[in-house]
């Protein structure tokens, strides 16, 4: 298995049949040079052009794809390199492409959704879109999230299925819809005929790390109409997107993509509009802190001073302080090492962290669920006897010896394979 021997396999050498393959601890730093590099050039283009080689480009290629900024880059950055500005382009051509689809596909769920009665609120990504903060193009979208009643669930998914989609799986968070047609697409990035998933929600809400944070009611109009509705304000979305990215970095997902979009967001808040994190007073938003510290890391100031020392006097003292000193990699898949642990600092009591490290040994049967439908759908996990071991014999691993993550390895793969490979 790859965390015994160090290197990568089954991938073409870099520059001839004799070159070794690059071991994981190279690749591990250089996706993290990476990726802190690529972070800046986003937050505050103008850098001078890395002097880097032909590998420290492909693992660039692999970070600007796995954090869905390729196309943000081709727009923003400065670097004048032919093969990588190559690769951005294609990359945005991809994304719009897509985005055409997504949009044709949206109007067609708006109507079926009235016509049906049903009343759905388009959420992250299809919001950001609909108030002009992204052009066509700029941004991503993996899926479409939509939020329903749970009374009117099951009218949202025959209507779903009535539009050519079927149900894949379900779990805590969503269910999920997927296209009669078409199968995922592998390489790098994007790719515009990608199939279209769909994620249904009844309710907001991540699980930070066991017990959930649920803010579905200020997720939803006042007075919703059937079809597709907006965030009720400003404020509404960017709670979404704060606790999501809290949901991201608590398991070590979260994307650069969904910084720039906090960051692009904060620039529309007015005052009212930071109030709304405080909406619920029984329910202070000290998951909020980080995603803004990592916000701040990278972006010049754009929150409030006022907004950030009441979130900091929320915040429970060890997130706060191991917050302040998050890095983007260590947050996200850049991190190529997997961690035993992952998100135990957002424990907020003793009883919370003993609860998740019983899961973390024995996984309840909605977890072992979870995992054997993502062991069907993502094309990342297809094929690797890592993750089909049992979980005591993971978690022993993982605190004995360095694993790489297989969802970047798969990235990282792809990249040694597509980019920069002579004709």
């Amino acid at each position: 298995m790859l965390d015994r021997s160090h290197t990568v396999p089954s991938t073409p050498c870099l520059t001839g049949p004799t070159r070794m393959q690059p071991s994981l601890r190279t690749i591990k730093h250089r996706l993290q040079t990476a990726t802190e590099r690529l972070a800046l050039e986003l937050a505050q283009p103008g850098d001078a052009l890395p002097q880097w080689d032909r590998l420290q480009w492909q693992l660039a290629a692999a970070a600007a794809a796995a954090h869905g900024v390729s196309p943000l880059l081709q727009r923003r950055s400065l670097w004048k390199n032919a093969e990588w500005n190559a690769f951005l382009s294609e990359q945005r051509n991809h994304v719009e492409d897509r985005h055409r689809r997504i949009a044709l596909l949206l109007t067609h769920i708006d109507a079926a959704a009235r016509s049906a009665g049903v009343a759905l609120v388009g959420l992250k990504g299809t919001a950001l879109h609909r108030l002009g903060v992204y052009l066509p193009g700029d941004r991503p979208m993996a899926d479409i999230d939509l939020l329903v009643e749970p009374d009117d669930a099951p009218a949202a998914a025959a209507l779903l299925c009535g539009l050519g989609y079927v149900a894949s799986f379900e779990q805590w968070k969503h269910q999920v819809f997927k296209p009669q047609q078409g199968k995922a697409v592998a390489g790098l990035g994007e790719h515009r005929d990608a199939p279209i998933n769909i994620e249904l929600h009844t309710r907001i809400q991540e699980r930070l790390p066991v017990s959930s944070v649920e803010i579905t009611a200020r997720i939803r109009p006042e007075r919703p109409q059937p079809g597709l509705n907006p965030y009720p304000s400003i404020g509404a979305l960017m709670c979404h997107l704060l606790l999501h990215a809290a949901g991201g970095i608590c398991h070590r997902t979260i994307r650069l993509m969904h910084l720039h979009d906090l960051a692009l967001l904060a620039t529309r808040m007015g005052p009212r509009d930071w109030e709304q994190l405080w909406e619920d007073s029984a329910m202070p938003p000290w998951w909020a802190l980080p995603p803004l510290l990592l916000l701040q890391r990278y972006y010049r100031a754009l929150v409030p001073a006022a907004v950030m020392a009441r979130l900091q006097a929320d915040c429970p003292a060890l997130l706060r302080m191991r917050a302040a000193r998050q890095t983007l990699t260590a947050a996200s898949c850049s991190n190529l090492w997997l961690s035993a642990l992952p998100g135990i600092e957002w424990s907020r009591s003793l009883n919370e962290a003993r609860q998740y490290l019983h899961g973390r040994v024995v996984p309840s049967a909605e977890s072992r669920k979870e995992r054997a439908d993502m062991l069907q759908t993502q094309l990342w996990l297809q094929d690797q006897p890592w993750v089909r071991h049992t979980q005591a014999r993971r978690l022993v691993t993982r605190l004995t010896r360095p694993v790489p993550r297989t969802d970047m390895l798969y990235v990282v793969r792809a990249a040694l394979d597509g980019y920069l490979q002579p004709a």
